[in-house]
């Protein structure tokens, strides 16, 4: 561990030391986020999701941050991300167990309100499942694009408002890492177990929890990267 590492957890202890040793700072975020919680997925994700992707720079380069690499287009696109993932929450979590109550469990709608159960972990199972199969691989193949055209453009924030070249980028993706690593390694293997947790958790720490993710997700990218260059 080099002087940057320890400079850079210290800033990171600092950043969140207060909503662990102040019982205000914590109920503002807790307030705060009942009332506003799509802000509060675009804040998360822009932040959380972003020092994961710096600390998988870190990991394959060997530098927290290089030139072009555009630290604030990432975070404005994990904002927006996050509003989708929020969305995305949402909508698999209320639409799956009514589809399961659809297919005869009429219990499903009314297990996630009940304490934990086998039947409550099959049902976050469930719901997990849908989302990584059905938002997730959109979502990742979305954020590789936006990846690539930030690259593309140097990092700026100027060139990260030019139109995004979808076809050349959607082309030109390695389809082999995307598909035989992020999708058919990553989705079933971490991403479906680990927000299986997610919607065991109540709402309020289910983002925050996606969010968390995102550090994962910046090795996991990282990873891929390192692949790609093999």
């Amino acid at each position: 561990m080099t002087k940057k590492d320890i400079y850079f957890f210290i800033a990171i202890i600092a950043f969140f030391l207060p909503f662990f040793i102040s019982s205000s700072v914590f109920d503002f975020y807790i307030g705060f986020n009942k009332e506003h919680g799509m802000i509060m997925a675009f804040v998360k994700f822009a932040i959380l999701a972003t020092l994961g992707e710096v600390i998988g720079l870190r990991i394959r380069t060997g530098d927290y941050y290089q030139k072009g690499f555009g630290v604030i287009p990432r975070a404005i696109v994990w904002g927006f991300l996050g509003l989708t993932i929020k969305l995305a929450f949402i909508i698999f979590a209320v639409g799956t167990p009514a589809f399961l109550a659809y297919m005869g469990l009429a219990d499903a709608p009314i297990l996630m309100k009940q304490s934990f159960s086998f039947d409550k972990l099959l049902l976050a199972f469930s719901i997990s499942a849908a989302m990584n199969l059905i938002y997730a691989p959109v979502m990742m193949t979305l954020h590789k694009i936006t990846d690539m055209h930030i690259l593309e453009n140097g990092g700026t924030i100027v060139g990260f408002f030019k139109p995004i070249q979808f076809g050349k980028h959607f082309v030109n993706l390695n389809w082999n890492v995307q598909w035989d690593f992020v999708f058919k390694k990553t989705i079933p293997f971490f991403w479906i177990p680990a927000h299986t947790i997610t919607f065991l958790l109540p709402p309020d720490f289910q983002v925050l929890f996606a969010a968390l993710l995102g550090i994962a997700l910046g090795v996991i990218l990282s990873v891929a990267g390192m692949k790609k260059n093999k």
